[in-house]
């Protein structure tokens, strides 16, 4: 089975308000089974335009990044995100 991907592309507006998102977020996701192959880091545009910052989080399966997702805990740690940063949020599958 594909192991799933929540693909995080992100610009940050308010970084101490962001900081409390990356806090709170983390043990929530980890608990879902994330295992974090990006977060942030170094990175270079090469083609096209994107967003500053860049996350990578693995799950054992599509559903299972799909449910941490829409896991009501960690919508309402979103919602930092969501007033601290501009994001595009991808759920995808892995090859195989």
């Amino acid at each position: 089975m594909p192991k799933g991907y929540i693909i995080g592309h992100i610009t940050v507006k308010d970084p101490e308000a962001y900081k409390e998102y990356v806090e709170k977020d983390t043990p929530i996701l980890q608990s879902l089974g994330a295992r974090f192959i990006v977060r942030g880091g170094q990175s270079t545009v090469m083609e096209g335009s994107v967003h500053d910052r860049h996350v990578v989080i693995e799950f054992p399966s599509y559903a299972e990044a799909l449910a941490a997702y829409n896991d009501p805990d960690y919508q309402v740690v979103a919602e930092i995100r969501r007033a601290s940063a501009e994001s595009t949020i991808l759920v995808v599958e892995g090859a195989e």
